[in-house]
């Protein structure tokens, strides 16, 4: 039985149809990534299947007993909350008796007064009439995963942070149905890769609107495409989808070229007049009048965003020379002892974590800071162009033509002018939106909008910092096709892995304590390098181990003998380690248990801080065990 279906689903806004009798089937199980042009209308739809927005007509059936998550694009957080109180707002009504307990424990904990003690028990009556125990455990395990303190503010999270919070929050709600709306947005690599481990267990249905082809390649069971208002679906990954998708585009042009071929004669023969009306063949005129009909509510497929760029002058040979650069913020290394030579026509991915430096690099690059230490040498007759991620280059109050052109109806492209609406209209803004506010438009046009605002201007350094986000996926083939075949300087900040495989030459990758690595190729070949380089290191180990054990046989040298305490301490460290990993086993099946949260919940944070000692004391025996184990073989 189906989780959700739609049903000749029909929604416009204005003259518009963004679903034209769509039809769904979601079941569970199913991995579902959507597909389709910006203002397709994903997003609407994924509002109607949320329950935030009515069709205008058809039905919309949801199973009686289905629990339906929704995560937005951008997620909304009341001000002032922890990451407790966002994650348990996903229990609805239950999410304040959960937040008023979470609260009294933290305060028993310094005053367990006989008025807190009385509020606590009325919260765990509370908790217990609606199965709360569980739940509150539930939370509590999920923000664990996230790797967040519950306590902590959402207002100091980061883009990314944020969105793993908005999730945990749907996934506590236990739905059926999960609605992901752009979840890679604002996620960095390792992110997004713990996102789809989430995914590939999560044992509901899934539909998820994304333009990341590896995450579409790896997370969905079926693709389904948006187009003109239609729903089609195809059954397998995103791979499998552009092999069909392919060959129905071709039986779609010879249709309509069949079509076109035989709706012209007939406009011939009607317009013979006399033969036409000597005949009186009225079937003839009917069928006619239908074949215009039909032509004319013929929804072709969108335009092409016609992406053009003009370099310019050519910059020096030499772009940039790093030379054992040293950068910090306070006691935070960014970049410590980095070195390489940038030249004109190099195309440079920046990958590592959220937060990590990759634009206090490129500031460093292009001479906007200087470095604590060390030497950078800029290269002459740079002109360059910057994308902002957080789009910050556009005034929301300005039109469209201002944006592109202010003062002026023309730009000039490589030596050719061109009025700024026709230019719009390349990047598929209609004439009639030129006079449009930017306030208005959608995160896709606004990508497109700054694209076109960049391109406007001849540049030979282009510094990208994720242009990818909220770009369908025709837009993003052109933009790579675009940089493929340009010829100046490229600083691509992506976390979009086909991006980056099918445009740089080479990456720097932050490895992490401000240490920096340059890679020939792309993200692929970073991971197969660091993969190689991992099992190396452990083939060199053993040789090494093996060498060293041979030499010392041969030299016969004198082995480091152990004292006798520490002979009896190697004998007593894995009875000592056995104990302990079964008292921590025995706390946290304990702490499994949710009655005791209602119980003894003073017990229950005793019983957390002793798994936390455990885990440290069982790390410094390891490490000794360890120590003494080599010690003794020497």
């Amino acid at each position: 039985m189906p989780l959700l279906t739609l049903d000749n689903a029909q929604l416009a806004f204005g003259h518009w149809p963004l679903l034209d009798g769509a039809e769904l089937v979601l079941d569970k199980g199913q991995r579902i990534g959507l597909i389709g042009r910006n203002g397709a209308g994903k997003s609407s739809m994924m509002k109607v299947l949320s329950g935030k927005q009515a069709l205008d007509d058809g039905k919309l059936w949801v199973s009686p007993d289905a629990v339906i998550s929704f995560v937005p694009q951008e997620p909304v957080f009341q001000d002032g909350h922890t990451v407790f109180e966002a994650v348990s707002e996903g229990l609805g009504d239950l999410q304040k008796v959960l937040v008023d307990y979470h609260h009294i424990t933290q305060l028993i904990a310094t005053d367990s007064s006989e008025v807190n003690l009385e509020e606590m028990q009325r919260l765990q009556h509370l908790l217990e009439s609606q199965d709360g125990w569980r739940f509150n455990s539930l939370v509590d395990t999920t923000i664990s995963q996230l790797g967040l303190s519950a306590d902590t503010l959402i207002s100091s999270l980061s883009g990314g942070w944020k969105k793993r919070v908005a999730l945990a929050r749907a996934l506590v709600a236990e739905p059926e149905v999960l609605l992901l709306d752009e979840p890679t947005n604002h996620l960095d690599l390792s992110a997004i890769q713990w996102l789809e481990s989430l995914l590939l267990t999560f044992s509901g249905a899934i539909l998820f609107i994304t333009h990341d082809r590896q995450f579409l390649d790896n997370v969905s069971t079926h693709i389904v495409e948006l187009d003109r208002g239609r729903l089609a679906s195809f059954i397998g990954n995103f791979s499998a989808y552009q092999i069909k998708k392919a060959e129905m585009l071709e039986v779609e042009a010879i249709h309509n070229a069949k079509f076109d071929k035989f709706w012209k004669e007939e406009e011939v023969w009607i317009r013979k007049g006399i033969e036409a009306r000597r005949t009186r063949n009225e079937g003839r005129v009917r069928r006619l009048e239908e074949l215009r009909r039909v032509r004319a509510q013929r929804r072709t497929q969108q335009g092409q965003v016609n992406l053009q760029l003009d370099a310019g002058e050519k910059s020096g040979k030499l772009v940039a020379e790093l030379e054992n650069v040293k950068f910090s913020y306070g006691d935070k290394p960014v970049v410590k002892d980095f070195s390489t030579r940038i030249q004109r026509g190099d195309r440079i991915g920046l990958i590592g974590p959220n937060g990590i430096g990759k634009t206090t690099l490129l500031k460093l690059i292009l001479g906007e800071i200087t470095p604590e230490a060390g030497k950078v040498k800029q290269g002459t007759n740079l002109n360059i162009a910057y994308f902002d991620q957080f789009r910050t280059q556009l005034d929301e109050n300005a039109t469209l033509t201002d944006t592109i052109s202010p003062g002026s109806e023309f730009i000039e492209i490589g030596g050719s002018k061109k009025h700024v609406i026709s230019y719009l209209e390349e990047f598929l803004f209609p004439p009639a939106r030129s006079r449009s506010p930017v306030s208005s438009l959608s995160g896709g046009e606004r990508n497109r909008l700054l694209l076109a605002r960049l391109f406007a201007r001849p540049a030979n350094v282009l510094v990208l910092d994720e242009p990818t986000n909220d770009l369908d996926i025709d837009t993003l083939e052109l933009l790579e096709a675009l940089l493929l075949d340009y010829p100046g300087t490229v600083f691509l900040v992506s976390h979009d892995r086909i991006f980056l495989d099918n445009v740089v030459t080479s990456v720097i990758a932050f490895e992490g304590n401000g240490i920096l690595e340059e890679y020939v190729g792309g993200y692929s070949d970073w991971l197969k390098f660091k993969a190689d380089q991992a099992l190396n290191a452990q083939v060199i180990k053993k040789s090494s181990v093996e060498q060293k054990t041979m030499q010392e046989g041969r030299q016969r040298t004198r082995a480091t003998k152990l004292s006798f305490n520490e002979k009896r301490e190697l004998e007593q460290l894995p009875v000592e380690i056995e104990y302990l990993e079964q008292e921590q086993q025995g706390l946290q099946s304990m702490l499994m248990d949710p009655e005791i949260y209602r119980t003894d919940p003073k017990g229950a944070a005793k019983a957390q801080a002793r798994i936390e000692e455990i885990e440290l004391s069982l790390l410094e025996k390891l490490t000794r065990w360890e120590s003494l184990e080599a010690k003794s073989n020497a």
